[in-house]
């Protein structure tokens, strides 16, 4: 069974920072592309950053510069740092653990909630 449990979510200033991690268990992690997502109230979801099974990353415009995206396959986590928060940042936070090509999957965390007051 797999399971993705997220953590690192809380409440901080505009301008803070914040670590989310993301651990897996019940899948070979490595082999694995990971990602991160969020969805404001009233909002869809949206991707945030992703990184593939070699390490490759990519990020939406929007947190470019302030946010990376890391993982260590030793430890079956992938990590989100996020640097100069904003109040738009304010979502609550995802993780995704999927496989493109031609029997895809993909599995979800439970969420973990981030706050930046103003």
């Amino acid at each position: 069974q797999v399971q993705l449990v997220e953590s690192g979510g809380g409440l901080v200033q505009a301008g803070g920072s914040l670590r989310l991690s993301c651990a897996a268990s019940g899948i070979i992690f490595r082999i694995n592309d990971m990602g991160w997502y969020r969805q404001a109230p009233g909002k869809e979801r949206e991707l945030v950053a992703a990184i593939t099974s070699g390490g490759s990353t990519n990020y939406a415009d929007s947190v470019k510069g302030r946010f990376t995206i890391s993982r260590d396959n030793a430890k079956n986590t992938v990590y989100l740092q996020m640097n100069s928060l904003k109040p738009e940042d304010t979502a609550v936070y995802y993780c995704k653990l999927y496989r493109l090509g031609s029997r895809p999957y993909d599995f979800w965390g439970q969420g973990t909630q981030v706050t930046v007051s103003s």
